[in-house]
């Protein structure tokens, strides 16, 4: 008999997928991890209760995670993942002709072990273990403290800012970003829902624009995330995305991404450029 994964995105909001199986339900030293298979999404990852990726849709949140930064940059060749135990992020990364290296530091050991049993297509890089990418079992927050002028382009592709992902959301995090890119350097990180999480969105985003002379927020709408409306804060020292004009071929095929979105995801709506506009 089918059951039902259910998160509380807020206290009157709830989304739950019907599910058949459940493939590991158990916490590691971080975190509650729950994966099932559900009938509309196929594999589904969920940390402390809360959705974090499935099989069916997860391809937008890894391209618009991946693409936008690396392709906003003219030359990226070191990039950083901070999270991305599915392995999806790091997967898109490589896919990039001139990247070099792929340093994804995940805190969670668990998570990455999981992704490569149970989201094998989602965890493809990690699985294979291609060349360019390397992963470590740590704290990126303290990595990146310990780096300067060393990466190209930082991406955070973190869990909710509670647990292991809060210290990913204060201001000295994104001055350490800020240190730890080349001088023309970007970062991105996901900031959750600019309908439901309009003070952390708002918060996040002063803090960015405290440290990078660039800061610019876009959106991509994600079916299991709340409401489905996602944005993701970026910070550059150098490129603006509001005057990107294509600068290398995309050379493989995408199912979300391409050049006409890498334009309009900065297309904000009103709402949320009133909340923005002060900062």
């Amino acid at each position: 008999m089918a059951e039902w994964l259910t998160e509380n995105q807020s206290e009157n909001l709830k989304l739950s997928a019907k599910i058949d199986k459940v493939l590991y339900s158990g916490a590691s030293e971080f975190q509650k991890i729950e994966v099932v298979h559900s009938l509309e999404y196929g594999n589904m990852l969920a940390l402390d209760g809360v959705f974090q990726t499935s099989e069916r849709e997860e391809f937008i949140y890894h391209e618009m995670m991946s693409h936008i930064p690396l392709f906003l940059h003219p030359n990226p060749k070191h990039v950083l993942i901070i999270g991305g135990g599915d392995g999806g992020v790091a997967r898109e990364c490589v896919r990039h002709e001139c990247v070099e290296s792929v340093t994804m530091i995940e805190i969670d050991g668990k998570v990455v072990e999981l992704a490569k049993e149970y989201l094998p297509s989602i965890a493809d890089a990690m699985i294979r273990k291609d060349p360019k990418l390397t992963v470590t079992i740590g704290d990126g927050i303290g990595y990146v403290a310990d780096c300067e002028n060393k990466f190209d382009v930082i991406i955070v592709d973190c869990s909710d800012p509670i647990g292991p992902g809060e210290g990913l959301f204060t201001e000295e995090f994104y001055a350490n970003t800020y240190k730890a890119l080349k001088e023309d350097g970007l970062f991105v990180q996901q900031t959750e829902s600019p309908m439901m999480h309009q003070p952390l969105v708002e918060k996040v985003f002063g803090y960015v624009a405290n440290h990078f002379p660039i800061t610019r927020l876009y959106t991509a709408y994600i079916p299991i995330y709340p409401t489905g409306m996602h944005c993701f804060t970026m910070g550059s020292k150098k490129y603006d995305p509001l005057t990107w004009e294509a600068n290398r071929k995309q050379g493989f095929a995408t199912k979300y991404y391409n050049d006409d979105i890498q334009k309009a995801a900065f297309a904000l709506p009103n709402f949320v450029k009133d909340y923005l506009i002060k900062k």
